[in-house]
């Protein structure tokens, strides 16, 4: 048996699901995590969590409110080191084998500090290792926002990414891109098609959609992450998160309806869900994701302020190629990155 420290980023649920899937893969090994905000409603209820803050993103308006993500980011780095040294007597009295980050900031620093191996395992350092062909649009926000996973979060050596695409590995970088993880639950459900739309906003929400989603469609839209979660209006359906309804609706789903985070694109994918993506603006991963899902023809990316009935339209006339072409991909690395958190867990490296 061997004693993990796990790093996970708090913001949203995207990172905390993939350490909860890895930890749930290997009982016979002893997690702590080390998380905050969003990240504990996951973790704590199954694993022992340490709680210290978390560097992460604030949203506003379907957008990243800048100013206060600085203001969050500033008092922490400044402090860095108090809870860099907290950390390393966490490692002390923990006693772990290896540490592990999910885009999370102090555990590789107290890592290298007490000397141990560190394995990055995350999706967003696609953005930094691996190379791109990019529209002009996206050149200014890639370069200015992929400074955060280059430096701020930087990659430990060595780097597993996980990802429903594949971008050329930069030589420079000892990373890997690997297919999804996905869920235990997502692995055994059965997908069907009862028409509805499975809508889901994970970092921020706008009025729009729910505007657009009354105007543009018949459908019944089952809506998550939104403050309202009960009641109808119209043909929307305000919901409350819950991992097994949430699950039995995506599987049940015609197609999905998201911001651009890249677990729900993942397990949309695995079941066979074709995915209108919606990313914030400003969140530079999320237009990567929404980007490569239109290139691959899994879907279509589309903008807050630009949804329309027409595009809605053009949408649902691509759904069988859509589906045609996802049923050909592989979306599922689970045995992949299990034998490679095992190896590095054994030898320290991937």
């Amino acid at each position: 048996m061997a004693r993990i420290l796990y790093g996970i980023h708090g913001t949203g649920h995207g990172h905390a699901m993939r350490g909860l899937t890895i930890a749930r893969s290997m009982p016979d090994h002893e997690f702590l995590f080390v998380a905050n905000d969003d990240a504990l409603s996951v973790l704590e209820p199954e694993f022992p969590v340490y709680r210290i803050p978390n560097l992460g993103t604030v949203f506003k308006n379907y957008t990243v409110d800048l100013p206060k993500t600085i203001a969050k980011a500033v008092p922490l780095l400044w402090h860095q080191r108090r809870f860099v040294d907290e950390l390393c007597g966490v490692i002390r009295d923990f006693h772990p084998s290896v540490c592990m980050t999910d885009l999370e900031y102090f555990v590789p620093r107290a890592a290298e500090r007490e000397g141990l191996p560190c394995l990055t395992l995350d999706h967003q350092h696609i953005i930094t290792c691996c190379k791109h062909t990019l529209p002009p649009h996206l050149w200014w926000d890639a370069f200015l926002q992929g400074l955060t996973p280059r430096y701020l979060f930087r990659p430990t050596n060595p780097t597993m990414i996980v990802s429903f695409y594949a971008p050329p590995v930069d030589p420079k970088y000892t990373a890997r891109v690997v297919p999804p993880l996905l869920r235990k639950r997502v692995l055994a459900a059965k997908p069907c098609d009862d028409g509805h739309i499975v809508v889901y906003q994970s970092n921020s929400t706008h009025k729009a959609l729910i505007d657009f989603l009354q105007t543009a469609t018949k459908r019944r839209c089952y809506v998550f992450g939104y403050t309202r979660t009960k009641g109808e209006e119209g043909n929307v359906v305000f919901m409350e998160k819950s991992e097994d309804g949430f699950l039995d609706l995506l599987r049940r789903c015609a197609y999905v309806i998201q911001g651009g985070s890249h677990t729900l694109m993942s397990e949309a994918l695995y079941l066979g869900k074709p995915i209108l993506s919606i990313p914030v603006a400003a969140m530079i991963e999320q237009h990567f994701n929404a980007l490569y899902l239109e290139r691959l023809g899994y879907g279509m990316a589309a903008k807050m302020t630009l949804l329309s009935k027409d595009l809605l339209n053009r949408f649902e006339e691509k759904l069988p190629d859509f589906r045609a072409t996802i049923a050909q991909g592989s979306f599922c690395g689970n045995d992949i990155i299990f034998s490679g958190v095992e190896h590095f867990v054994q030898t320290g490296r991937l």
